[in-house]
């Protein structure tokens, strides 16, 4: 079984789905966000830094925050143009911030395999790794593959059709040129809506030990060192919603897929178990431009 990362579209990377389905390419002329709550209206600009306080301290501190929370329930999304047609993947499932351990099921959209039903696809998040259940055709029933996410050219930010609630906030370390644009509800919670951009090189020289590997493959990957973001932090800081829109190289206009994560029910208990060695599928993952494999590893 060979899990694959493309180019299309000039060369841009061809992410949203190919590690989950291994079918679907990103066309250039990708959409915007998804899910929005809010276009700017009244926003105002505020100076620039992270002292005590700022707009760029208080997003900074928001995996921090999360890590103290301990838990919560997420919902994600991830947005893309193929062919003039926006496809979604959404997921929903449970993260532990201070083990960094995560289940997900992914939804795929119909067509996005090229067939009419798709079974969802399980994941579990953990530090340097994601694995797959019902990955796709070639991989018995019952099996996990598993793939190094620090070999990947992304470091998984968008390649499993799922951003790592973790290293969605991770990313926010490197905000800057944040303003603040208001006061807004989601779900009958009050938030504050943050706008900036993250540095992926400076949020990976500040990541978690754990994150930070994966990071700096993200900072390599990208076509752009700054990701535009949108953040909802409640009155204790806790991260309610992350949008981020990655950009990747192309000959022509860039490629752009968006991501966002939902986060609610802190708190609530999160049992993940790493598979076996027995229980994963060996195998060897291809990915990048050149077409080079990298052996899957085991737990």
């Amino acid at each position: 079984m060979v899990v694959r990362q493309q180019r299309c579209g000039g060369g841009a990377l061809a992410v949203c789905a190919l590690a989950v389905a291994g079918a679907m390419t990103v066309g250039s002329g990708c959409s915007g966000g998804v899910g929005d709550g809010g276009d700017g209206a009244g926003e105002r600009a505020v100076t620039v830094g992270a002292e005590v306080g700022s707009p760029a301290a208080a997003v900074g501190r928001a995996a921090a925050a999360l890590v103290e929370a301990g838990s919560a329930e997420a919902r994600t999304s991830m947005e893309s143009a193929a062919g003039g047609t926006r496809v979604t993947i959404r997921g929903q499932g449970v993260y532990d911030f201070r083990r960094q351990l995560g289940r997900i099921k992914v939804v795929l959209p119909k067509d996005a395999a090229g067939a009419e039903e798709h079974r969802p696809i399980t994941e579990l998040l953990a530090p340097g790794a994601v694995y797959m259940m019902n990955r796709g055709a070639g991989v018995p029933d019952g099996k996990w593959v598993r793939i190094d996410t620090t070999g990947l050219d992304d470091g998984n930010l968008v390649t499993g059709g799922v951003t790592d609630p973790m290293a969605a906030a991770e990313l926010l370390r490197g905000a800057r040129d944040v303003t603040y644009v208001g006061r807004t509800e989601l779900a009958g919670v009050k938030v504050r809506h943050y706008r900036g951009t993250a540095d992926l090189g400076r949020a990976a020289r500040e990541a978690s030990p754990s994150s930070r590997e994966a990071m700096a493959a993200a900072a390599k990957g990208f076509s752009k060192d700054a990701v535009p973001f949108d953040a909802f932090l409640d009155d204790e800081g806790l991260l309610r919603k992350v949008r981020h829109r990655f950009t990747f190289a192309s000959e022509g206009p860039g490629v752009t897929v968006v991501s966002t994560l939902l986060l609610y029910g802190f708190g609530t208990p999160v049992s993940v178990q790493l598979p076996t060695e027995t229980d994963i599928y060996t195998g060897r993952v291809q990915q990048g431009p050149t077409g080079r494999e990298a052996p899957q590893e085991s737990p």
